[in-house]
């Protein structure tokens, strides 16, 4: 895909400096998006992109160089920390701080040391910094919004902790890796689709909020299905459709969400006392349509949480920057693309126009996959391409705290 054509899709900003939302090349507000913007914010991303899985040798090594890189920005007292002035700082602005930004964006790599230290933030230090925010999978601002003064201002020990750290988990798995396979990586919220060593799709994800975990494990792709039932689970019936009913006494009808019994009966959802959790004991099940929590396909593989990849009807939320918003289960942006890729082995076909064709109709179809791909579900928080371009990601599930690297085991 054009890269301009990329981050015009898919970039949404909020300068809330400037009361300014830019979509793309268009904005609404007080600012726009200029031309040599665009072209840092496509550099920053061509940046941090690779054909390298987040799983394999190439990673263990590029994280073995990360390391040692780290290790001696540690020695030489790590960076500075910014201060408070320079909250908000963007390209334009000419004042004291910009020096510190440019002194610690040096120490990071994001900067080239010239040896001058201008007070101007010129498109060089623009540059700089969406890099930084790249790399660390913040909004490509080029302002220092709360995230990215937060990020700034996080300690070299850290960071370097969380290298040594991700390359164990990496150097776990990278030994069992097929030919052919697909890694959701938990805190980047994205997928790769890989194959001879090679990544052949990335996909934004949307997974498991704090309190609703996606889950870390290995299995296979074995199944699609093609505008799908929701068959909702029972934690979902009690933590969430017994309070939507009572907020709503249509909820389950304007979502078209019919109840049956035991014995296949359908139930009419006022029978039901939702003062109550009676209704834990029946099915809830989502007729296919636009209002379906799976969209037009559910991909399934083989494991003990009732977890699986499917699409959304709310494509939205693909443009946030934390996308942490499910019961667990996987949302994929572009899905019709990643089911292609993982029907390609299949004798029938099942390109991509197909695919789109199977969504269109609104029929119910399963698919067996004739070669089943491994799926594998991991924590990586941190690594390097073969450029030397070092990625991070937040800590969403407190697993780099515990010092949690048993991934291996998970199945």
């Amino acid at each position: 895909m054009n890269r301009l054509n990329w981050l015009a899709r898919w970039t949404v900003t909020v300068r809330a400096m400037c009361g300014a939302v830019v979509i793309g090349s268009m904005a609404f507000g007080s600012s726009i998006a200029s031309a040599d913007e665009v072209t840092n914010s496509v550099a920053a991303q061509d940046a941090i992109d690779s054909s390298e899985p987040i799983l394999s040798y190439e990673t263990s090594y590029n994280l073995v160089a990360a390391i040692k890189r780290y290790e001696q920005i540690v020695a030489n007292g790590g960076w500075e920390e910014m201060t408070r002035g320079s909250y908000a700082l963007e390209k334009g602005d000419d004042r004291g701080h910009v020096r510190a930004l440019r002194r610690r964006l040096i120490a990071s790599g994001d900067l080239e040391d010239t040896g001058r230290l201008s007070s101007k933030f010129d498109d060089e230090l623009d540059a700089a910094l969406r890099q930084f925010q790249a790399r660390h999978g913040l909004q490509l601002t080029g302002i220092i919004d709360q995230e990215t003064y937060l990020t700034l201002n996080l300690p070299a020990e850290a960071k370097l902790k969380q290298l040594r750290l991700n390359l164990e988990r990496v150097n776990q798995v990278v030994g069992d890796l097929s030919n052919r396979y697909i890694v959701v990586n938990i805190p980047a919220a994205s997928i790769e689709a890989v194959e001879n060593g090679v990544v052949e799709r990335r996909h934004t994800a949307i997974v498991g909020r704090i309190d609703r975990q996606t889950p870390i494990l290995t299995s296979k792709v074995h199944e699609i299905n093609f505008n799908p039932y929701w068959h909702v689970p029972k934690s979902i019936i009690r933590r969430d459709i017994i309070k939507y009913m009572n907020q709503d006494p249509n909820y389950l009808t304007d979502f078209r969400i019919k109840i049956y019994d035991a014995s296949g009966d359908e139930l009419d959802p006022q029978s039901i006392d939702w003062s109550t959790e009676e209704a834990v004991q029946y099915s809830f099940r989502q007729e296919p349509g636009a209002e379906n929590s799976m969209g037009h396909v559910k991909i399934n593989f083989y494991n003990p949480h009732a977890v699986y990849l499917h699409d959304t009807p709310q494509k939205s939320l693909f443009g946030q920057n934390r996308r942490f918003h499910s019961s667990g289960c996987v949302r994929v942006e572009n899905v019709d693309e990643l089911v292609s890729w993982l029907l390609r082995e299949n004798t029938s076909d099942w390109s991509l126009p197909a695919v789109d064709a199977a969504f269109e109709s609104g029929e119910r179809q399963d698919v067996n996959l004739e070669k089943p791909v491994p799926i594998i579900t991991t924590y990586i928080t941190a690594w390097a391409n073969r450029a030397g371009v070092v990625s991070f990601r937040n800590d969403i599930y407190g697993y780099d705290d515990a010092g949690r690297i048993d991934f291996a085991s998970a199945n």
